[in-house]
């Protein structure tokens, strides 16, 4: 019922083609809210009156510093609320999940025809505080520590017009809930530590990027690797098998004053899912570079 959004990046993000300059921060906050009334419940789709529907708003911080030409190094850490505006369960706020990653441009090939580069990162998140994940779909994350390796391609036009790829692979440590047992997939464990399986994530971006402004349309698919469905009637558990399809059109846009301010707005759609909402998501946020390489007059 999550839709695996935990990993919402912003700004010069690890899965796009763009990199921060070196001695550049680009940081600010960015708000999101998301809402879904039906979920999949397994491969059946339906609603829950005893939820009604599920809001989570996000505020986010996040920071990306250039390091020389090739690498980039990115964090981020958002404060989460959950409501559900049906039946008796009550929402969770705090903060969630620190995320700290480092991107390298390892390639990059430019010709008259258009620019070729491409991409590794790595990142490594952590919960930030001791938030329980099995509160879903109202808990504030999976409560994991996670570590991903990434690869992203992308191809520039002269004109502006790019196409970005982009996929990566998680592993998820295991989660430690407050009860000596539980049962998921058919199985009763009797233990407080749950397996967690590996996520896949991949993209891709059609866009237009030139000076100021950035417009980009995406498809992602989220899966995760194992894990069981929900059963009939019941909550939703912290390891289970949740895939989604999401549709996303993104717009970025540098103002003329104050230079180095940015405005950055997105809206996605879940189209096709597993054990999660078809959740609509909102964004938008304030961004601003300060380029620490300027002489001091």
């Amino acid at each position: 019922m999550v839709c695996l959004m935990a990993t919402r990046t912003y700004g010069q993000t690890l899965t796009d083609g763009l990199m921060m300059p070196d001695k550049n921060l680009c940081t600010g906050f960015v708000y999101s809210v998301d809402q879904w009334k039906n979920y999949w419940e397994g491969t059946l789709k339906r609603d829950n009156q005893n939820i009604g529907t599920l809001t989570t708003q996000r505020v986010t911080w996040m920071a990306s510093y250039g390091i020389g030409r090739k690498v980039n190094l990115i964090a981020m850490l958002p404060y989460v609320t959950t409501n559900a505006s049906g039946g008796t369960l009550h929402g969770q706020q705090g903060i969630q999940d620190l995320t700290v990653g480092a991107k390298y441009r390892w390639l990059e090939k430019k010709s008259d025809a258009g620019t070729f580069r491409a991409f590794v990162a790595g990142t490594f998140s952590t919960p930030a505080t001791r938030y329980t994940p099995d509160f879903f779909p109202l808990s504030l994350g999976f409560g994991s520590t996670n570590v991903s390796g990434r690869v992203t391609l992308n191809y520039l036009l002269p004109v502006g017009f790019y196409a970005n790829l982009s996929g990566a692979l998680t592993h998820r440590s295991n989660v430690t809930l407050d009860r000596p047992s539980y049962y998921t997939n058919n199985t009763f464990y009797e233990t407080n530590q749950v397996w967690m399986p590996a996520t896949f994530d991949g993209q891709l971006d059609l866009g237009y990027h030139k000076q100021a402004l950035q417009v980009q349309v995406s498809y992602k698919q989220l899966n995760t690797l194992g894990g069981g469905d929900i059963r009939r009637q019941d909550m939703p558990f912290v390891s289970n098998q949740m895939n989604a399809s999401v549709l996303e059109a993104l717009v970025m846009y540098y103002v003329p004053k104050p230079k180095g301010l940015a405005l950055r707005s997105s809206a996605s759609y879940v189209i096709a899912g597993r054990n999660v909402g078809q959740t609509t998501s909102l964004m938008a946020g304030l961004m601003y570079t300060i380029d620490f390489g300027k002489p001091t007059e």
